[in-house]
Parts: structure tokens; C-alpha cells; sequence
């Protein structure tokens, strides 16, 4: 994986990244396909609305279909027939949400499969062989999700095991790679240190230099948007972002708010991905340049006018927000599919115009104008 720093306006970047299977480029965001799909999308479909990644779930796919199940059946990218670039999260943050089903030690998190409640183990090396026997093209080193609120003594703990998990991680990707014995059919993955340490801005520094000092392909921030009050949330974005390496990519894991990228985009973060527009849509909650609407509402009952005059969505294009409405209300499939194809083209053009305006060193006025949309 290669990573060019394209040009800045301030803090916000524009850059490429580059991989066997593709580019892409950034600001990017990746839409979730937890269990090998993006929900009610088809790959053709990701490909027509301009998605460039899509993020998989390691934790889901480990316990079904199973990674060595999908391995033998020849890699992630071919069992669900997506030939461009796939991130794997590493399970941390899913195991983190299985709090009262999971124990953690040194060595890993032993957890309950909310499936069916057999007993499971997946530490450092583990979450390695199962991203590698998927094939992704960038995978995440395995974290302890520091959860809000967290005392300072429990965050430094969590750091410390962060920061050992993933000189594991490390440790382990150059031993299989050295030896040629990598477990995957697919060597060449990128791999990803995670930046842990809660609320607090000196552990915050402290992890970014030790995950520095081990090496990575490039960074990510978690441990974001776990409950703690958005100008906490926004005051680590600003703080942790230039201390990350300029010449590598930096993730910042979960935030989907389109304000709460805004504010990453300005503060230097490159990549992200949320469920956001894709389970809103199956909601019923639509984004637009106006804002979000409910498709709900009576007063879209005769409303014969597109979702959004401004989007170029398959949607939008042929359909009012009257039909749009009945789908909904009469729980047709349809509705999932044609709200799921409109929130997620939404992303990927809000991204494709923000790119555009940091080309353009216009990108505080883009900021500016969304925020008012967005009201």
C-alpha cells in the first residue's frame, strides 16, 4: 500500500491511496459491509454510486461463515465478488460491545458468540490470522476499545494492552512474512495501529509515539463516539490529529455524523466509515442538501417532487418522495434498497465535493455552507 499526500487547505488533506486492487482516494468513506454485503446493496451497485473500499467485519465473519471457510473458498474479495480494496476492523471493538459476555487478560478477550453462546478466544494473534485468511487489503491491529466513562487508571491499563497488542500484531505479520508461512493466500496486507487512551490528551500522545515506534502502514483513532459528550469527542479529534505521521493515512473509526466529519476533514483525517447512512435509510431517515428527512411524514403522502433536487442518485432520478413514502409504510424491500442506494450516494458525493473543494483551497467555505444545511 502506498499513500501520496496530494495537497492541503490548513489541516484538511487531499490524498491517494494506492493498492493492488485500486485507489482511493481521500478524504474517503468506506461503507460497512459487517457480514461480506453492504445491506440491501449489490457490489454493481457500490461501484455505480462511486464507492472505492468497503469495510468488513472480522469478528461477524469469523464466527459465520468463518474465516477458514472463506479462505478455502478462495478470499474475501471473491466470496462476495468485490475486486476493489476491503478493511477488516479487527474485532476489537465488537468484542468491546459484548461487555457482559467477554473477559479480558494479557494474552486476549475470551467471549460468548452472541449467535448461539459457544465460548471463544481471539487475541492479537488471532484477529492477525483470521484478517489474514480473508485477504483484506488493510487490516487493523487488535485494541482494547477504551469505553467512556473510564477512570484514568483503567485508560492507562487499556493503553498498555493496546499498545502490547499490537507490537504482537506487528511482531506477527513480519514473522509469517519472513518465513513465507503468512497465513493468507494474500500477502502484501497494510496493516493499522489503533490509538487508544480515552479523554485523555497526554495517553492520547503517549499512544500515538509508541505505535509510531513499532512501525505501522498507517493510523487510526478509536475509542470515539462510545458515549462521551461531542465536544470531548471533538476536542480529541483536533488534539490527536496532527501528532499522527503526516506522510501515512489516518483513520478515524466510527464517526459518521456528517458535521463530526466536517470537523475531522478540518482537523486532518483521512478515512472513516460508519453504519449511519445505511441504517438510517432503513429507517426511514434520508440525508439531503437540506438535511435529513423522515420519508414517513404525511406531508410527503401527494409529494410528487424527487428526495433531493440536487442529487444524481438512481433515487432521486426516478422516483418521488410520495413512492418513496408507500415503500416505506408498506415495509416493501424496495424501500431498504432504493433509501440504502440514496444515503450511501450521498456520502460518496458529500466526500467527492468535499475533495474537490480542498483542490480548490475552498474548503472552510464548503464547511461552512454543509453546517448551515445541516440545521
Amino acid at each position: 500500500m502506498k499513500f501520496e499526500l496530494l495537497g492541503k487547505d490548513a489541516n484538511a488533506r487531499l490524498g491517494v491511496i494506492t493498492t493492488k486492487r485500486g485507489v482511493i482516494n481521500t478524504p474517503a468513506f468506506m461503507p460497512v459491509g459487517t457480514q461480506a454485503t453492504v445491506k440491501a446493496m449489490s457490489p454493481d451497485e457500490l461501484k455505480e454510486i462511486g464507492a472505492e473500499i468497503v469495510l468488513c467485519n472480522t469478528y461477524h465473519l469469523y464466527l459465520r461463515p468463518g474465516h477458514k471457510t472463506i479462505s478455502s473458498l478462495g478470499g474475501l474479495h471473491k466470496f462476495m465478488n468485490w475486486d476493489k480494496p476491503v478493511l477488516t476492523d479487527s474485532g476489537g471493538f465488537q468484542v468491546f460491545s459484548l461487555s457482559a459476555l467477554r473477559s479480558i487478560s494479557e494474552n486476549g478477550v475470551q467471549f460468548r458468540s452472541h449467535l448461539d453462546g459457544s465460548m471463544h478466544f481471539i487475541g492479537p494473534d488471532e484477529a492477525m490470522e483470521i484478517q489474514s485468511a480473508l485477504g483484506s487489503d488493510i487490516c487493523m491491529a487488535f485494541d482494547e476499545c477504551t469505553p467512556y466513562p473510564a477512570s484514568y487508571d483503567y485508560a492507562v491499563k487499556s493503553l498498555e494492552l493496546t499498545t502490547k497488542w499490537a507490537r504482537r500484531c506487528k511482531e506477527y505479520e513480519m514473522q509469517n512474512s519472513a518465513i513465507g508461512n503468512r497465513q493468507s493466500a494474500f500477502p502484501g496486507q497494510a496493516l493499522f495501529g489503533i490509538i487508544q487512551g480515552g479523554i485523555y490528551k497526554d495517553l492520547r500522545k503517549r499512544s500515538i509515539e509508541e505505535l509510531i515506534e513499532i512501525g505501522f502502514d498507517g493510523y487510526a483513532a478509536g475509542g470515539l463516539s462510545v458515549g462521551e459528550p461531542k465536544e470531548d469527542m471533538y476536542e480529541i479529534i483536533n488534539f490527536t490529529a496532527p501528532l499522527m505521521p503526516e506522510d501515512k493515512p489516518r483513520y478515524l473509526m466510527g464517526i459518521g455524523g456528517l458535521k463530526d466529519m466536517l470537523a475531522a476533514v478540518e482537523a486532518g483525517f483521512d478515512m472513516f466509515d460508519c453504519v449511519m447512512p445505511t441504517r438510517n435509510a432503513r429507517n426511514g431517515t434520508l440525508f439531503t442538501s437540506s438535511g435529513r428527512i423522515s420519508i414517513k411524514r404525511t406531508e410527503y403522502k401527494s409529494d410528487n417532487s424527487p428526495l433531493d433536487e440536487n442529487c444524481g442518485c438512481y433515487a432521486c432520478r426516478n422516483f418521488s418522495k410520495a413512492y418513496l413514502r408507500h415503500l416505506f409504510l408498506a415495509k416493501e424491500i424496495l424501500s431498504m434498497r432504493l433509501n440504502t442506494i440514496h444515503n450511501l450516494y450521498f456520502y460518496i458525493d458529500f466526500f467527492r465535493k468535499m475533495r474537490e473543494a480542498i483542490s480548490k483551497g475552498q474548503f472552510k467555505e464548503f464547511k461552512n455552507r454543509w453546517e448551515t444545511a445541516l440545521q
